[in-house]
């Protein structure tokens, strides 16, 4: 008869504890949370004592001009007040229990207050309005970085640069000229938006919504048929602002982009490719399908002219990364730019190239590393990186057999030759092989080890960096 009580009253005790124990969760949290508007760096602090250093000059003017009558008339009412209280209850008691009181009023009202704001601003964020403050802070306390490239390489480079610094700046290539690209080149006359597309939906903030929606190819229509959105976004763009430049930055701004995007050059730039049999093919979409080896390369006009602001850019970095990317149709044509190679030499912080992992058939047949770095310098005349980043494992043998059937082959490394070019070789695990059996930089890994080694090379880590 007693087990059936018995077993109400520990239910209930169960319920109560672990009511207990929810509410001194959230009250931990909370006052977690508060300390964090605590922590340096956020510019909170400063603009909080300046508004209550304002509140005190008002009152304080009001007081003045009225001949102080309302400030004695207050301090009589509360001298009475108190001394009312005092009377009923011992100032032992009294003046701990107001300051409770206080403080509670004081704890309610700001909390009330940030959690308006927070609802106003980020209505459908999970994450509270001072960690966003401190990313925000700390981000932009990155270095800056530019990097430099073009394709799916670059912007998989990106995604995880942004993990660490919103001073990002990728400089791409505007050679494209097949695909979507290559119509709205022909038939618009605007500059090709597809690796710039890539690029800022790689530093967008809601990365994979914008990435699917940029994406997007349409897949009927007798004009739009074949083009992606992202592409025909960027173009209207261009159309309404004038130049592909201005384009970019008022869409960065629009999609919050960590960072800047910017094409190489604003000439519409040609590629062409002198293959060791003698033929010369135009066009970068067909120098990977003309199926001999390069010998040289360049562009029409012969020396486009630079965006200002990526010689800015260039002048400014604290660290430049060249790569990944196909060798001649995306990471190179950013070279044939003079004053960006030139700009690159005169700079004195560390600057890295990032090696393909598999060759590229009608690109790089065969190619080693020391092959890859030695068309660089062709192009160059000079020397332009440091340090080269090799990925240290083969991928599995179902991709090797996949790839070699596409006459790709994993890029060797001849360590002795790189030396004898004066490069650094930086060794890591970058590659991310999906379940199809293809191989790509993993994002994460490759940004990682890059800060990594930019902090051995400096003597010190990005902000916000952890190995």
């Amino acid at each position: 008869m007693l087990i059936t009580p018995l077993k109400r009253v520990l239910n209930s005790f169960r319920s109560e504890q672990a009511q207990f124990s929810s509410v001194k969760q959230s009250t931990r949290k909370n006052v977690n949370s508060w300390f964090k508007w605590l922590s340096p760096g956020l510019f909170v602090k400063r603009w909080l004592v300046i508004s209550v250093a304002g509140v005190l000059l008002i009152f304080l003017g009001i007081a003045i001009s009225t001949r102080l009558t309302p400030i004695f008339r207050l301090m009589a009412f509360i001298g009475n007040l108190i001394g009312w209280i005092a009377n009923i209850i011992p100032n032992s008691v009294s003046g701990p229990l107001i300051i409770v009181l206080g403080l509670f009023l004081l704890y309610w009202g700001q909390t009330r207050t940030v959690s308006s704001i927070t609802q106003a601003l980020i209505p459908d964020n999970d994450e509270e309005l001072v960690d966003l403050l401190l990313t925000h802070r700390k981000l932009h306390k990155g270095a800056k970085i530019v990097t430099i490239g073009g394709g799916t390489g670059l912007s998989t480079l990106l995604r995880g640069l942004k993990r660490y610094s919103a001073n990002i700046t990728a400089i791409v290539t505007v050679a494209d000229d097949g695909g979507s690209s290559g119509r709205l080149r022909r038939e618009i006359g605007v500059l090709p938006p597809g690796d710039i597309r890539n690029c800022i939906a790689a530093l967008a903030d809601e990365e994979k919504l914008l990435t699917e929606l940029f994406q997007y190819r349409f897949t009927a229509g007798d004009g739009l048929n074949g083009h992606s959105f992202g592409n025909l976004f960027l173009t209207a763009m261009s159309e309404i602002t004038g130049d592909l430049e201005q384009a970019i930055t008022a869409s960065s701004q629009v999609l919050a982009v960590r960072g800047k995007v910017l094409p190489a050059t604003l000439t519409d730039v040609r590629l062409w490719a002198k293959l060791q049999d003698g033929r010369l093919i135009e066009g970068e979409s067909n120098i990977s399908e003309a199926g001999g080896k390069i010998s040289e390369i360049g562009c029409f006009p012969a020396h486009p002219p630079a965006l200002p602001a990526v010689i800015k850019a260039i002048a400014d970095a604290d660290f430049i990364i060249i790569g990944p990317g196909s060798l001649y149709t995306s990471v190179i044509p950013n070279l044939l730019v003079p004053e960006i190679r030139e700009a690159i030499a005169q700079t004195k912080v560390p600057r890295l190239y990032i090696c393909n992992i598999m060759t590229q058939p009608g690109e790089t047949d065969g190619y080693s590393v020391s092959d890859h770095i030695r068309a660089i310098d062709k192009v160059c005349g000079k020397p332009l990186f440091d340090a080269v980043i090799c990925h240290q494992r083969s991928p599995s043998p179902q991709t090797l057999q996949r790839y070699a059937k596409e006459g790709s082959h994993p890029v060797f490394l001849d360590r002795e030759d790189v030396a004898k070019l004066g490069r650094r070789v930086v060794l890591a695990n970058i590659m991310d092989e999906d379940d199809k059996g293809y191989v790509r930089h993993d994002p994460i890994r490759l940004a990682a080890v890059l800060l990594r080694w930019y902090g051995k090379t400096r003597g010190f880590k990005f902000p916000g960096f952890e190995d």
